[in-house]
């Protein structure tokens, strides 16, 4: 079987303890994609509309003043441990190595995978209107979770592409690289397409979608031509990186419109998720 997270297998990079209803950060040791996933949430919180910007602060809690990308990793550090085992098939989705595609039933049982999480979460969240009253749903870890594995189903390479790019091209500085990143789709080369990445009328029908051009990209890109143990050169780190970038530009926009989308006063919503 073909792991992908969104395609492929990640780990928890420290850990986050819960008491007291205030998620706390405690060092630990770094794991793949951190940047990744803090881009995505710092592009997400940028776009919010004011009503979506609103519940998610108030939604998170007040050791991060705000700031969502603070936490956007927290579904990794704590997915192994025992009130959270059940988060681990969620992170990633499995497919047989000879399909370079997805098919929800196949490769999602029981909706055990990052797309059945992303319809479950933006599902609870589409109840944060109806007041604190309904105690069904702990809607903190619902965003956060939602947050994190809308990085996860956009992600195809592990983190190593982006610290490349963060060496030779950006002093390592990820404000500088996030700010390109920006560019390319405010008034660059992706500005065009802004319209088609962020439409959804459906939920069910956009997540599964996002899978399959995580999985295309990563058979396309990602794998041709590369063995298992082979030092992958330059080159292929230069020619893999536009692709990087632009599924973090995409997990982004996407995420800011599914929370405008459950936090925001349009009555029309999504599609229900099935």
């Amino acid at each position: 079987m073909a792991r992908f997270k969104g395609l492929m297998v990640s780990l928890p990079f420290g850990f986050l303890l819960f008491i007291c209803s205030t998620f706390i950060i405690v060092p630990g040791v770094i794991g793949w994609s951190k940047e990744g996933h803090e881009m995505t949430c710092l592009i997400a919180q940028a776009l919010l509309k004011p009503e979506a910007s609103e519940a998610v602060k108030h939604l998170l809690p007040p050791n991060v003043n705000g700031n969502l990308s603070a936490l956007c990793v927290w579904p990794d550090q704590i997915r192994h441990w025992y009130k959270y085992r059940w988060t681990s098939p969620l992170h990633f989705i499995d497919t047989p190595d000879d399909k370079c595609g997805f098919q929800y039933s196949r490769d999602c049982h029981e909706d055990q995978c990052v797309a059945g999480a992303i319809k479950n979460f933006t599902s609870q969240l589409s109840h944060y209107k109806e007041g604190t009253s309904d105690r069904r749903y702990n809607m903190t870890e619902a965003l956060l979770f939602l947050a994190h594995f809308t990085g996860d189903i956009h992600q195809v390479w592990d983190r190593e592409i982006i610290l490349t790019a963060l060496a030779d091209y950006y002093d390592k500085d990820v404000t500088l690289l996030l700010q390109d990143i920006e560019k390319n789709y405010t008034n660059g080369i992706w500005s065009d397409d802004v319209v088609s990445w962020e439409h959804c009328n459906d939920i069910s029908r956009c997540v599964n979608n996002w899978a399959k051009e995580s999985i295309q990209i990563a058979c396309k890109w990602g794998y041709e031509g590369v063995k298992s143990g082979t030092t992958l050169a330059e080159d292929y780190f230069d020619s893999r990186m536009p692709y990087v970038m632009k599924r973090i530009a995409q997990g982004g926009i996407r995420l800011a419109m599914m929370l405008n989308q459950v936090f925001g006063d349009s009555e029309e919503g999504f599609v229900a998720a099935t």
